[in-house]
């Protein structure tokens, strides 16, 4: 009996139910008290759970969601939706802004900033104009895993790869390997939606947007600069890898960077703080743990093993990254993935960075940024099911996964 993998299997089964008689059960509770049980049986040492804990990821987090609650908390970000959206006069349109303006959005400031940012626009613009608040959700989870597919900065999986594959021009080879495909693949969500929510289409009012005004001028400021810093450090980013350059801004001193200005100097600092999704990092701690001690039980290297298929193939890549990232999440597996290629053709690369990404769309625990915008989703008084997910988002990820596939079967041979 495999103490980690039954743990894991509980984990799951809470998530998907989120209920036992009276009692609600959130995720970060969940995946909290699995990484306790692993801890408690001695699956994982204290020592390995602590080295287990991603410190990189977890002050991005804490930065990228002070900025986010400064956005929120001051009014700015309606505003600034209201900008963005006040010219859509339909749900198509609407819908489509949302799906392609939070794909490129992904892709240029990663797919958590997306979530974190995200998540209560949409809430508002489906409270605002009376549309399925669920619809909108999905539309954002798919949007912004799609969209960071075709960057090697989208999402923390794919600059692993960019990083540690000495690729020698990665923003021009995932572009060239992955944006059309990525596009087919954004229209296709986009008519999946429609045809599962067709009724939203046919009762829908013509779209009428009310202006914003700002709640707090002081942090709506400040938080403006946070968002000119973080773009402005992320191009810096870009263009020095541009250049081949050996400095290079870690995602987790750019979002450090970009929540000082409302920490430093709104006096809201003190209920900013205490208004932090501090749940969610919670998850993800309790996350880095139970996941090394699966990984460390060596159960999942049984059962790839056990398998007997080449794991250097463009199809056994796609399928295995979008499965195991289920178990493990798709950055320890990227880890992981890596050195089993032993000096690989780009295509392989980006077989792993498809695979890998879009098995955020099979599950909720496929990608962080679903855990994000549910999480977020909760402190706005609404939620996204485990299983409304998964009845759209399983048959989408195998769509995804083809067409990227049938991609590399055009291009690379």
């Amino acid at each position: 009996m495999n103490i980690s993998a039954l743990t894991l299997a509980a984990v799951f089964v809470l998530i998907a139910v989120r209920k036992i008689g009276h009692f609600n059960i959130r995720i970060w509770q969940s995946m909290t008290g699995g990484a306790l049980v692993v801890l408690a049986t001695g699956e994982i040492s204290p020592a390995d759970a602590l080295k287990a804990i991603d410190l990189n990821v977890m002050l991005f987090l804490f930065g990228m969601f002070v900025v986010g609650q400064a956005l929120v908390a001051s009014g700015y970000l309606y505003a600034l939706a209201y900008h963005l959206f006040n010219r859509t006069t339909s749900v198509p349109q609407l819908l489509c802004g949302v799906l392609f303006g939070a794909a490129l959005g992904s892709a240029l400031l990663m797919n958590d900033t997306l979530a974190i940012i995200g998540t209560p626009l949409v809430l508002r613009l489906a409270r605002e104009h009376h549309i399925s608040r669920t619809m909108l959700l999905l539309t954002l989870a798919y949007a912004i895993t799609i969209g960071s597919v075709m960057s090697p900065i989208g999402n923390p999986q794919n600059f692993l790869i960019a990083s540690q594959s000495a690729l020698p021009a990665p923003f021009t080879t995932f572009v060239q390997a992955l944006a059309i495909p990525t596009l087919v693949n954004l229209a296709v969500t986009y008519l999946v939606l429609r045809l599962v929510y067709r009724q939203q289409f046919i009762d829908a009012m013509p779209l009428t947007h009310n202006p914003v005004d700002l709640w707090d001028q002081k942090l709506a400021k400040l938080a403006q600069v946070s968002l000119f810093l973080l773009v402005g450090l992320i191009i810096l980013n870009i263009v020095l890898s541009a250049m081949h350059s050996s400095v290079q801004l870690k995602l987790s001193h750019i979002a450090i960077i970009a929540a000082l200005p409302p920490i430093l100097f709104s006096s809201a600092r003190s209920q900013l703080l205490k208004s932090l999704d501090w749940s969610t990092l919670a998850f993800f701690a309790a996350m880095f743990v139970l996941m090394s001690g699966v990984w460390q039980s060596g159960i999942m290297q049984k059962q790839v093993d056990a398998l007997q298929i080449d794991l250097t193939t463009v199809p056994a890549i796609l399928l295995l990254s979008a499965s195991l990232s289920q178990l493990v999440s798709n950055v320890p597996l990227v880890a992981l993935y890596l050195p089993m290629l032993n000096n690989p053709d780009p295509e392989l690369l980006m077989a792993l960075a498809a695979g890998s990404t879009i098995a955020g769309n099979l599950l909720i625990l496929g990608a962080a940024s679903n855990v994000i915008i549910i999480q977020h989703a909760e402190k706005h008084h609404a939620t996204l099911g485990f299983f409304e997910f998964a009845r759209i988002g399983i048959p989408l990820g195998f769509i995804n996964l083809l067409i990227y596939w049938g991609w590399f079967r055009y291009c690379y041979n």
